[in-house]
């Protein structure tokens, strides 16, 4: 269980990384931003299930500035710059 927990939630990172990349999706996005709390939040859970402190370290963090980028786009605040790396 633990390798697929890993396998999903790096997937989910890896898929908003590639599509960020080609330019198919926005930094600032729902899509991106859920995939990236999502996956980081299973990975850091599955890391902490296997004491593996410094991908806990790694991960947890990842999904906290997801979590925060969530809420501040949710008050309307937007993520971050875009895909282009223009401000909003």
């Amino acid at each position: 269980m633990s390798m697929t927990v890993q396998l999903v939630g790096s997937a989910m990172i890896l898929l908003a990384f590639v599509l960020a990349q080609a330019g198919r999706l926005g930094t600032d996005t729902w899509p991106y931003l859920w995939l990236n709390f999502v996956g980081s939040g299973l990975t850091a859970g599955d890391a902490f299930h296997e004491r593996q402190w410094g991908f806990l370290l790694l991960e947890g963090a990842w999904m906290v500035v997801s979590l925060l980028s969530l809420v501040k786009k949710a008050r309307g605040g937007g993520a971050g710059p875009d895909a282009s790396g223009a401000a909003r």
